[in-house]
């Protein structure tokens, strides 16, 4: 047992011997694991779709021996089998954390995870990204988040409801900034230290982390962020949330002048209205259906996050940020094939950028020499499917972040993963969420054995956990057995002349000055145009029409 007590009140946790071991490495360290601490009120009943409120003392030791509620959600059918999310999921009480500690004394970096899983599923629990091993082996506190998710995390509801729903469509990232008050707070019970905190989260957990850094209320709360996989840009208008509000109230059954009933109607209803939701977006995309994100323009996000990043907010904030090779390589595989696709993969890269381009033909044949140049060999279909989605929906909008903060005062770091998962046959490639298990030195756990298949380099995962513990101490990805690793710069930056230097991560790591950067620079050169399209809900109602195809984001 493992006493901890916080200004909130007292949390008993269990100690573990945590064999901390990659494939049989020791680590040779115990940690503390507090598991479902509650950081907030509950947001069910009176608080649906509002901001979060700080969880009220407590009297007694709070027992934090098992796992928290996850939030509602639908079960996800791409994911393996976890123990995160074989749970049950409360309304009532998922505004939950986990931390892993190696001792409640000292003061160690603090790495807060944000979960993946579309903004639709997810928990803090599983093997995956549990963060015994990090917190073990590399003397760092890991704390894991549970946010809102689906409609409950991301309707736009003020037009409907009033203002006092004026952020409704940010609940979500207003969970987790209430998470991080709760860091502050608290983490020192735990033996972190609150001036060295590192937001870290991969996916939409990155998309969370980027948009948090576009987001005033953020300053000041986490000196570090590492986005794996993930964007700034996964906003929306205004407009375009409400249109996604329409559309939810009548999966529901409910027209906009009955919006109130939203209030009270069961969780189940909402998730059943969610799916319906769900599976018609994912009709009308070839890339990962993304229906529900946060409104610009309300007060939580005044701007969009890139614009007011590249204005100077978290300008002090170090950033390491990068992506996986084959990204798509998921929606590429196993997308279910419509009636209505086109027979030639290249085709639908055709029709995705008929939404942003005044010459989808042309255009289609000039990305499809920039990707023959970066691989040395005409691109088949599915190459050229697989590039662009990864492109459009990760790589270019990593790109885009990092070049937005070239004024700023906080530290770059840039990285592309490349190391290939033997799964089906090594279809997938360095396929996307592959390098979470190396960071939490997960390896043979029974979330990553579907893509590693007990074939994954230990060196890397040692490598990877390290370089990004160390830049949550320090503010410097350093590893043994990683080149020096230097920040991103535009050309002509005299520690690396090729600028855009960036860090390949595989068996055997490298540094490489603008990677694919024949793909990056076709991107560029048509600008705005060429951003990914939000999706229209009124297209949804037609599956498979070329209008439908357009959402890569």
């Amino acid at each position: 047992m493992s006493l901890a007590t916080t200004p909130d009140g007292v949390v008993r946790g269990t100690v573990l011997a945590a064999d901390g071991t990659v494939d049989g490495a020791e680590c040779g360290r115990t940690v503390h694991r507090f598991l479902g601490i509650p950081y907030a009120e509950s947001p069910a009943r009176v608080r649906r779709f509002l901001p979060p409120v700080p969880v009220r003392p407590w009297g007694g030791a709070r027992d934090c021996t098992v796992p928290g509620a996850m939030a509602p959600q639908n079960p996800d059918p791409f994911l393996p089998p976890s123990d995160g999310f074989a749970e049950r999921w409360d309304e009532d009480s998922c505004l939950n954390l986990n931390v892993w500690t190696p001792g409640t004394g000292g003061a160690r970096p603090v790495m807060v995870w944000v979960h993946g899983g579309a903004y639709l599923t997810g928990s803090n629990n599983g093997g995956l990204h549990d963060g015994g091993r990090l917190a073990a082996a590399l003397d760092v506190v890991v704390v894991a988040v549970n946010y809102r998710l689906g409609a409950l995390g991301f309707l736009h509801l003020p037009e409907l409801l009033g203002p006092e729903y004026a952020d409704s469509s940010s609940s979500a990232l207003l969970d987790i900034l209430e998470a991080l008050r709760w860091v502050r707070r608290n983490i020192a019970a735990f033996g972190g230290d609150p001036g060295k905190v590192t937001l870290f989260g991969e996916s939409a957990g990155a998309a969370a982390v980027g948009t948090l850094l576009g987001m005033p209320a953020s300053e000041g709360l986490f000196r570090r962020a590492i986005l794996q996989s993930g964007t700034a840009e996964r906003v929306r208008t205004p407009e375009e949330s409400r249109r996604i509000t329409e559309e939810f109230l009548r999966c529901c059954g409910l027209d906009p002048t009955r919006a109130a009933v939203l209030l009270t109607l069961p969780v189940d209803r909402l998730l059943a209205a969610q799916e319906a939701l769900s599976k018609a977006a994912t009709g009308s995309t070839y890339g990962v259906a993304l229906p529900f994100q946060p409104a610009t323009g309300t007060p939580a996000i005044p701007q969009p996050p890139l614009a007011a990043i590249r204005k100077g907010l978290n300008a002090g904030v170090d950033l390491l940020a990068g992506t996986n090779l084959n990204e798509g390589s998921f929606a590429v595989e196993l997308r279910p094939a419509s009636p209505s696709d086109p027979p030639d993969l290249a085709d639908r890269v055709e029709l995705m950028m008929a939404g942003h381009s005044g010459d989808p033909a042309g255009d289609r044949a000039r990305y499809a020499e920039a990707l023959a140049e970066t691989l040395g060999t005409a691109p088949t279909g599915k190459q050229l499917l697989e590039a662009y989605l990864s492109d459009a929906q990760y790589r270019q909008p990593t790109t885009r972040l990092l070049e937005a903060r070239s004024g700023s005062t906080g530290r770059n770091f840039s990285y592309l993963f490349t190391w290939k998962s033997p799964a089906m046959g090594g279809k997938l490639g360095s396929c996307h969420a592959l390098e979470i298990p190396f960071v939490f030195r997960q390896l043979d756990s029974v979330e990553a054995a579907y893509l590693t298949r007990g074939k994954a380099p230990a060196d890397l995962a040692e490598w990877m956990s390290a370089a990004w513990a160390a830049f949550a101490g320090s503010g410097a990805p350093v590893a043994a057995g990683l080149p020096p690793w230097p920040e991103y710069r535009e050309p002509g930056a005299l520690e690396h002349r090729g600028g855009r230097p960036t860090m390949i991560l595989d068996a055997e790591p490298r540094v490489e000055s603008d990677p694919r950067g024949r793909l990056r620079g076709f991107w560029a050169s048509h600008g705005t145009p060429f951003q990914p399209v939000k999706i229209g809900f009124p297209t949804i109602d037609k599956p498979g029409s070329a209008a439908a195809t357009n959402d890569v984001a």
